[in-house]
C-alpha cells in the first residue's frame, strides 16, 4: 500500500463518521447521541477489518506472501534452467531413491 492510499483511507473514514454522524442528526437524533452511535459504528467497523486482517495473515494471503511463494518459485525454476543434463539426472535419481525408501 502507498503512502496516499492510508491517506486516502484515513480521509474517507474520517468523512464516513461525519456523515453517520449528519444522518443520525438528520434521523432525529440528539446530538450527543449521535456523535456516540457514529463513534459506534466506526469502531465496529475497525474491528471487523482487523479480524479480517487477522484471518488473512493467519491464512497467508497477504500480499508478502503471495509476492514470496512467486519469487521462490521462479528463484528454482531458474535454478532447475541451469542444471546440466547429468546434474538434472542426478538430482532425479536422488529423489527416486528417497521415495523408494518411504
Amino acid at each position: 500500500m502507498r503512502r496516499i492510499d492510508a491517506i486516502g483511507i484515513g480521509f474517507g473514514i474520517f468523512v464516513a463518521g461525519g456523515l453517520a454522524y449528519v444522518l443520525l442528526k438528520q434521523v432525529g437524533i440528539d446530538s450527543s447521541k449521535a456523535g456516540i452511535w457514529s463513534q459506534v459504528l466506526l469502531f465496529v467497523g475497525l474491528i471487523g477489518w482487523l479480524f479480517t486482517y487477522a484471518f488473512r495473515a493467519v491464512g497467508k494471503k497477504m500480499t508478502y506472501h503471495k509476492q514470496r511463494e512467486q519469487y521462490e518459485e521462479a528463484y528454482l525454476q531458474k535454478r532447475l534452467e541451469e542444471l546440466t543434463p547429468e546434474e538434472l539426472a542426478k538430482i532425479q535419481a536422488e529423489i527416486e531413491q528417497e521415495q523408494s525408501q518411504v
